[in-house]
């Protein structure tokens, strides 16, 4: 076997992932990093394999909602005083008490799939052991990125500016509500109306695009694996050359995209209800919305199309050329009868070995040029989706949806 050559972790490698690449054991990690990441240790928020997911989701979300609930109740627009008041506005509540508590747990979900699924490159022999010190030194220079102070400065600086900017541009409501008042000269903010624009909208934003960077690190990574000398089992059953396990990633993001479609359905429910628009309306977003959101994990999949094509025709070639051998066999032991005296028909393998041929060969046909099934692709679609649907209420009274169910069932 061939000695793996350890390489030096860099300094702003965290040290957990240091001593898990000197020790050869790749320790891929998205999560684990960054200055936001060493300022939930700093607080308490976080351990260093990320637990207190409880506490970080609860903290972070009353940071942002309940000094809005504080400030709307002294200037009396919590209930009532303007046509959209806080506590009927199901925008705020949605971004602030789920979408964003289901971001900060994603990292728990995220970090324990994803360097499992970078591991399997390994424990399936697809990085030969001779590449193993490239394949870290890869790891390696993710974790640099992820831990980059200068990078996280920039997100935060375009979630102040950039962000701020194009939510004033683009505020969905035309009524006075709880954060802004309208008049002739345009909307003016409240006092909850600056905690919400440059304190919680501003950290919803930060996570978010720390998001959006994470996949970027995870496109990155897997371009810069695809480079490398690949060992691909052609016979692999998962039909993707042994690559399958990366179908997992799909769904380590998943609650990553749900957030995004509760705050689509939370910006509809709000026109729905203060703007008197109606849901159809909204087809072309929600379809573009959610087709754009599936894309975004599934893209990265395709980096190994080209590789998959290759191989696929290059496993049928191969047993193409061994079932003939053996079918021709076949045919002349027992078709002809050149060996049937011999050996009598009745309770001989050859047949079941003829049908685990044509089984083996269906793997080996039926190989995919993206390591995604068809059951992933629908898990994913209807978890993007469920967000959605309850909208579907602002069309169809509950009562009627449930008398219809009931007469489907009974």
């Amino acid at each position: 076997m061939a000695k793996v050559n350890p390489i030096r972790p860099p300094e702003s490698v965290d040290e957990s992932t240091a001593a898990s690449i000197l020790q050869g054991d790749p320790d891929f990690s998205l999560v684990l990093g960054g200055p936001l990441y060493q300022l939930y240790l700093r607080t308490r928020l976080a351990r260093p394999t990320l637990e207190l997911v409880v506490r970080r989701m609860v903290g972070i979300s009353l940071i942002c909602w309940l000094p809005l609930l504080v400030l709307t109740g002294v200037a009396g627009r919590l209930t009532s005083g303007v046509p959209v008041p806080f506590l009927r506005d199901p925008e705020v509540h949605i971004r602030l008490l789920a979408a964003l508590p289901l971001l900060i747990a994603a990292e728990v979900l995220v970090h324990r799939r994803m360097r499992t699924i970078v591991g399997q490159f390994l424990d399936r022999g697809i990085i030969a052991n001779e590449d193993r010190a490239r394949f870290e030194g890869l790891i390696a220079s993710a974790m640099r990125l992820r831990n980059s102070v200068a990078i996280e400065l920039v997100l935060l600086l375009f979630a102040l500016t950039v962000g701020y900017w194009m939510w004033r541009q683009n505020i969905s409501l035309t009524v006075s509500t709880w954060y802004a008042v309208m008049d002739g000269a345009g909307a003016h903010l409240t006092a909850a109306g600056y905690w919400y624009a440059f304190v919680s909208l501003v950290f919803f934003r930060f996570i978010l695009y720390r998001w959006i960077f994470r996949l970027f690190l995870w496109y990155r990574f897997l371009w810069k694996v695809k480079a490398l000398p690949l060992h691909f089992n052609l016979y692999h059953p998962d039909r993707a050359g042994g690559l399958g396990f990366l179908s997992g990633s799909v769904l380590a993001f998943a609650p990553v995209l749900i957030a995004q479609t509760m705050m689509l359905a939370a910006i509809i429910l709000d026109r729905i209800l203060f703007a008197g628009q109606k849901l159809p309306v909204f087809k072309m977003e929600i379809g573009g919305a959610v087709l754009f959101l599936m894309l975004l994990v599934i893209v990265p999949l395709t980096f190994f199309a080209i590789q998959l094509d290759e191989m696929g025709r290059s496993a049928k070639r191969e047993f193409g050329t061994l079932a003939s051998h053996y079918v021709n066999d076949f045919r002349i032991k027992w078709v002809k009868g050149g060996n049937v005296a011999a050996e009598p028909l009745l309770g001989t393998s050859d047949i079941q070995s003829l049908a685990d041929l044509a089984n083996s060969y269906a793997v080996v046909s039926d190989i995919r040029v993206f390591p995604i099934n068809k059951r992933t692709l629908i898990r994913l679609f209807i978890m993007v989706i469920l967000p959605i649907l309850p909208l579907t209420l602002t069309m169809i009274p509950l009562d009627e949806i449930i008398r219809g169910l009931f007469k489907l069932v009974f």
